[in-house]
């Protein structure tokens, strides 16, 4: 946990090591097991020779497991198996039918393994035999523990384990660094999401992510940051950013973070929504729920998150994240539904509702970004109480360049975080315009909202950039029991997605 004056409240995760022969002592054994047509099945593995396998299938047995995929169970260890490597118990994880197996189904049954888990000590696991990658992110995700601000220490039970990965393939070193570090960067972003609006605002953040940037080094080079106050922001017209957080005590900020390895000629903008507090301002939220708002800028610890990654992924793609960091705040010098203010780049906006605050911020920094002329534009932001109503809690909004579009969607899906591409309204290009100024920040009707603020978004996208929008309002952030690899809170969407985008843009001929 750091201080908290100096960045966000950290958790604890699973700590995760690779061996080509299992440890001499280990605390438990976490196998796979399957569904097969005659009931539990138990692969063999180089934790288990033939011997232990009948041994481990009749403890299994005893206790009714039926190898399902998302089962897991918990047994005393036959005797001869702690003898040979002193375990005390073996878990099984189910992965359902053999037949049906995929990353996402070793990836659920790792992260509910890794609950199971806590408090064991060290653990060896061959579940990586079937999908390492996926494994290791279920491990470190899955296992996750954030207890905020707490004077206790976390009980011995809660501990995340140790577990290794035994695996003697020759790809497996490269596969599991790059499962870890990606979980390392969605942890980041939970971290940086979990933590209370009072210990992180526009200053204090803007600082963590400085502080990360000049301490991040890859093999392809480090990343760079340009942090812009208040004063700056005026000076270079940010009025978007501006006009939400002039109601705070603690002003905006705008961060840009750069990673430009040498050679890449392919340019990627990332920008992500930082509202750090979201009360609505002067369109004032209800209180019930507006505690989960610390979890406004999820969009842009992600985007943080992934220029740090593609750093120390050594990816051959130049990636520059810019974040509009603001609280937005109901106090005297809030901006009022009804005023009009002046974008960066000159566009002009009727603020209508000031709880749409979102697209105001990630308007400026989308324009900003496009004057770089980047070939690809990613942008992401829990947006829209309407892509909740449109896809549910767990599926992103994915809008913009058709190809593009679908394409980051259906990595969404590939990766396990849900996406869905969505379209932007051609009805909604006329109902955006305004009798004051150039456009208007709402629709004044209730139907396709999420769509409407993708084209208010659109209308910042410079020519010739393919571009995203990715609405997380719902998937960002679970309010309710964990499941599979997803814990209580900040989940860390679309990190994953974002750097398997990155990843494919830098491979991309």
């Amino acid at each position: 946990m750091t201080d908290s004056s100096h960045g966000p409240l950290l958790g604890v995760s699973p700590t995760v090591e690779l061996a080509t022969a299992a440890p001499k002592a280990a605390d438990a054994l976490l196998i796979a097991a399957f569904r097969g047509d005659d009931g539990l099945e138990v692969p063999g593995s180089a934790l288990l020779d033939a011997d232990a396998v009948r041994a481990t299938f009749d403890a299994l047995s005893a206790v009714g497991a039926t190898g399902k995929s998302g089962e897991v169970t918990r047994v005393p260890a036959p005797s001869a198996i702690t003898e040979a490597t002193g375990a005390r118990s073996i878990v099984a994880a189910g992965l359902g039918e053999s037949e049906d197996l995929t990353d996402e189904t070793v990836r659920v049954a790792a992260g509910n393994a890794a609950r199971a888990l806590a408090g064991v000590g060290t653990v060896a696991t061959t579940l990586g035999d079937f999908a390492l990658g996926a494994a290791v992110e279920g491990i470190a995700l899955g296992g996750y523990v954030h207890r905020g601000l707490r004077s206790s220490e976390l009980e011995d039970p809660q501990r995340p384990a140790t577990v290794v990965f035994v695996s003697s393939d020759e790809t497996a070193a490269t596969d599991f660094e790059r499962a870890r570090l990606t979980a390392e960067a969605t942890i980041f972003a939970r971290n940086l999401v979990n933590t209370p609006s009072n210990l992180l605002y526009p200053e204090s953040y803007a600082n963590y992510l400085a502080e990360t940037a000049r301490s991040t080094e890859g093999p392809a080079g480090g990343v760079e940051v340009e942090v812009l106050d208040e004063s700056a922001l005026e000076e270079q017209g940010f009025g978007g950013i501006l006009a939400v957080g002039r109601g705070s005590a603690r002003p905006p900020r705008l961060v840009r973070l750069s990673y430009r390895p040498s050679g890449a000629t392919r340019d990627v903008a990332l920008v992500g929504k930082g509202i750090t507090f979201d009360t609505g301002g002067i369109s004032l939220k209800p209180g019930a729920g507006m505690w989960d708002m610390i979890s406004d800028m999820g969009g842009s610890a992600s985007m943080a998150a992934a220029v740090f990654a593609a750093a120390k992924l050594g990816l051959n793609v130049n990636v520059t994240a810019t974040l509009p960091l603001a609280e937005n705040m109901p106090g005297g010098n809030a901006t009022r539904p009804g005023d009009v203010i002046t974008h960066y780049g000159g566009i002009t906006s009727e603020v209508l509702n000031t709880d749409a605050e979102g697209r105001l911020v990630l308007s400026d920094a989308i324009a900003r970004a496009s004057e770089d002329k980047p070939d690809y534009l990613i942008e992401t932001a829990t947006l829209t109480g309407a892509q909740i109503v449109a896809l549910g809690e767990r599926t992103a909004g994915v809008m913009g360049s058709e190809d593009f579009r679908d394409r980051v969607a259906e990595i969404g899906r590939e990766v396990g975080e849900k996406a869905w591409a969505m379209p932007l309204l051609e009805e909604h290009e006329e109902a955006i315009k305004s009798p004051v100024a150039d456009i208007r920040n709402i629709h004044t009707k209730r139907e396709g909202g999420m769509e409407f603020a993708g084209t208010y978004l659109q209308s910042f996208v410079g020519e010739d950039i393919e571009w995203v929008h990715i609405d997380v309002a719902g998937s960002s952030w679970n309010g309710g029991s964990p499941y599979g690899y997803t814990t209580k809170r900040a989940t860390g969407a679309p990190v994953r997605t974002v750097i398997a985008a990155l990843t494919e843009l830098a491979d991309k001929k």
